[in-house]
């Protein structure tokens, strides 16, 4: 079966909204295009809000932007010249002028253009071009209810450049693929060749959707959302298929599996920054745990957004939501567990009495949802406003950390989420690089062991690396403690010194009094460091719990005192589950140390432990 281009969003969550002579072209160009063509309907480019209706990218040929007009010559199309054309308004019915589809177009190919032409690494390195876009570039129209002899013979065909020109009787279903895409590539100036590198594609995207950059080592939080003067030499932006189902997220109940660096974070956060322009009422992000909740509030804060988007860990939604609407916050004399599960059904109570309404958010998007107890997303569901319907859960049942129980029989029909048809699986992991993985994956081996499930249940999905490849894990065996903490801290600093930022590195204890032995030594070595849920936002080590970093990403990654997995041999699983979290934090470098053995030591040997730090 013939692969198709990507249409991004895709062709069912968009075409509603589309005019029908819109969704005949977007089918065509789907089916008649190959799959290396990337396709975007109506997005808009930039910090312009120019909205163009579609832009073709092939690696080859270049970009296209097309105008796609569903008038009717006679009953539409009044009159006109090269400029400015007169047509009926469908709403008032009365006569008004527009400017011309072709110029149109041209503006629209000029504002992608005129961005794209600031990137040094997207201009000409010399010949006759030097300095102008290294890549071919044009604009057309599209008549889809116009042949090409009606308009020819109304004189408007007149008005434009032929070959700029795609009408009715030339996209239809039975026309050949060559044929079609002989129409679209002859809007090309004749003579102008190019070619566009996978790296060069991420630049366009990074430069013309400034909401699918992702962050990158030592670029500044605060402008991966927005336009910047300077462009930065490394450009990250989400994968395609991140992307496509980023825009084609709709309202209704929506579920996305997705195996740990598969970018579901990101979605979200790009989802909540869609729903903050277009609703009314607030939207609600709701974690379990609190680091992801500061994060993330940190990112919408950075977005501009804080007001619009709320976020919360779920205990402390539930805790402010006592006090919004003066409920009794139950008594904390009792065991931190017990204290917060008294407190969330003080609030389901108060929500079923009414004395808490429901309704209170545009949407509600909750991460980490395999963390969440059954009766959590009843009362979650219930706060979503009933017109937009709109709530997204994201899931991973290889990171269920906190709460077993749950996952015995768990169907989200029965919790309240009604997402039959619109639920996805992400399998590829993009944050790791290929010896992390590795690595996670030794000791993680039988959990991570694909499980199917139907569309209501928890499926179990093996994560899928895209090979990219970077530095060995190093698997430090040594005689004490203290050895190990001086090892960690040498291996810091040395990182430093590559040009890792202080903040782009974490030491990851297994225990909570392991991380105030961790901070401790850090400052003995002069390191700066931050225990647990620091907030700061300083250039600092983050010391944190395996528990505490779910969530959470850095570029360099140390995991100390690896004699003490598991604890025992009935929490063996849990605590494998516990390592392949805390390993896959890392992005670029994972540092394991071990002053005795351990199980899980033994997974990892001999091949890769060793007494000097290097790998073998």
């Amino acid at each position: 079966m013939k692969k198709m281009a990507t249409l991004i969003p895709a062709l069912g969550s968009c075409s509603s909204r589309m005019e029908s002579g819109e969704r005949r072209l977007a089918e065509r160009l789907e089916a008649k295009l190959d799959d290396d063509y990337l396709l975007w309907y109506n997005v808009p480019v930039g910090d312009l809000q120019s909205y163009p209706d579609f832009i073709v990218l092939h690696p080859s040929r270049g970009i296209l932007i097309l105008e796609v007009k569903d008038w009717k010559l006679g009953s539409t199309i009044l009159g006109g010249d090269k400029d400015q054309w007169q047509i009926l308004d469908k709403a008032t019915g009365e006569p008004k002028s527009v400017t011309s589809p072709i110029e149109q177009a041209h503006h629209h190919a000029l504002s992608v253009i005129n961005r794209l032409g600031r990137d040094p690494q997207l201009q000409q390195k010399e010949g006759k071009y030097t300095g102008g876009l290294c890549l071919p570039w044009t604009y057309g129209a599209v008549f889809p209810n116009i042949t090409r002899k009606a308009l020819n013979e109304s004189g408007f065909g007149n008005l434009m450049q032929a070959s700029r020109v795609i009408c009715q009787d030339e996209m239809t279903e039975s026309v050949n693929a060559e044929d079609f895409q002989s129409r679209l590539w002859g809007m090309f100036p004749y003579g102008v060749r190019g070619s566009i590198s996978l790296p060069q594609i991420d630049r366009i995207r990074w430069i013309l959707f400034p909401e699918v950059r992702v962050p990158v080592l030592g670029q500044a939080q605060s402008n991966l959302f927005d336009a910047q003067e300077e462009l930065p030499d490394l450009m990250r932006v989400m994968d395609v298929q991140q992307e496509q189902l980023a825009r084609s997220l709709g309202d209704g109940h929506r579920v996305i599996h997705g195996v740990a660096g598969s970018g579901k974070t990101m979605i979200l956060a790009y989802r909540a920054e869609y729903l903050a322009k277009i609703s009314h009422k607030p939207i609600l992000i709701l974690c379990f745990s609190r680091p992801l909740a500061d994060k993330l509030a940190l990112l919408m804060q950075q977005k501009g957004l804080a007001e619009k988007v709320h976020v919360r860990s779920f205990h402390v939604w539930c805790t402010a939501q006592l006090r919004a609407f003066g409920q009794a916050i139950p008594a904390q004399d009792t065991t931190l567990d017990a204290m917060f599960e008294a407190q969330v059904d003080a609030v389901i109570r108060a929500v079923d009495r009414g004395q808490i309404p429901g309704g209170q958010y545009a949407a509600v998007l909750i991460d980490e949802g395999h963390d969440f107890l059954p009766h959590w997303p009843k009362l979650i569901v219930q706060m979503v406003d009933p017109e937009t319907n709109s709530l997204l859960l994201l899931y991973d049942h290889a990171q269920a950390i906190f709460q077993k129980q749950k996952i015995v029989g768990f169907s989200f029909k029965q919790v309240g989420i009604a997402a039959q048809g619109r639920t996805t699986i992400l399998k590829i992991n993009y944050r790791n690089i290929r010896q992390i993985l590795a690595t996670a994956h030794l000791v993680a081996r039988e959990l991570l062991s694909p499980q199917a499930a139907d569309e209501d249940g928890v499926p179990l999905i093996r994560p899928v690396g895209v090979g990219r490849d970077g530095d060995e894990t190093m698997v430090i065996r040594l005689p004490s403690r203290l050895q190990e903490w001086q090892r960690v801290c040498a291996q810091l600093i040395a990182a430093h010194k590559e040009g890792f930022a202080w903040s782009d590195m974490a030491v990851i204890c297994h225990y909570k009094d392991r991380c105030e032995d961790a901070q401790t030594q850090l400052e003995r070595k002069n390191i700066p460091c931050e225990l647990l849920g620091g907030k700061s936002g300083l250039d600092r080590v983050r010391v944190l719990t395996m528990h505490s970093s779910k969530g959470l990403e850095f570029p360099v990654v140390a995991l100390p005192n690896m004699e003490l997995m598991p604890s025992s041999s009935i929490r063996e699983r849990d605590e494998a589950q516990l390592f392949y979290v805390a390993a896959t934090r890392a992005t670029h470098k994972l540092i394991i140390t071990s002053s005795g053995d351990s199980k899980f030591m033994q997974y990892l040997s001999p091949q890769s432990i060793n007494t000097t730090g290097e790998p073998a």
